[in-house]
């Protein structure tokens, strides 16, 4: 479960969220445009959004909740300021990615999807990233880097300041 982070942020009016999802609904297909402008808007598509999208679309709750619980770049909350997804695939972890993983998430006392208590780095698994001969690789706020190992991770996140 993601960690919160250390300032609250505020949480985002109905009539907002209402005016973003009534901006989708002309389109053909309006969830994940809904969902993108949500994310968009608030950095996270809000818990209380889900029956708001429900009703506007005349769907329940549960297929809401299905649909953005199946891409993984949809967050119920937010993120921290920098996002480091390491990719989990075989390749990668043929060649060390795991321990690598393992490193970071040790160091910064974190699981997957969580988010550091200062809220500075969020730690997400990814299942490819296109990068399979030269892994292990990663995505720092949305720059693939590759050949990495433990210490180009740290390298990296001291430059980022998470």
């Amino acid at each position: 479960m993601p960690q919160p982070s250390a300032v609250p942020l505020p949480l985002p009016d109905a009539q907002e969220i209402q005016a973003l999802i009534d901006s989708q609904l002309h389109l053909e297909g309006p969830l994940l445009p809904i969902f993108h402008a949500l994310q968009a808007a608030f950095g996270y598509i809000p818990e209380s959004a889900i029956p708001m999208i429900a009703s506007a679309l005349n769907i329940t709750g549960a297929e809401v909740h299905g649909v953005m619980s199946f891409y993984h770049d949809f967050r119920t909350v937010p993120a921290g300021r920098r996002v480091l997804k390491i990719c989990r695939s075989e390749a990668c972890q043929a060649v060390g990615g795991d321990v690598m993983a393992e490193a970071v998430l040790k160091k910064h006392r974190l699981d997957w999807h969580q988010t550091t208590r200062d809220g500075a780095l969020t730690v997400e698994p990814v299942y490819c990233l296109g990068l399979c001969a030269c892994g292990p690789a990663a995505m720092m706020d949305g720059k693939v880097i590759g050949r990495l190992d433990e210490a180009g991770m740290d390298r990296i996140l001291t430059e980022a300041g998470a």
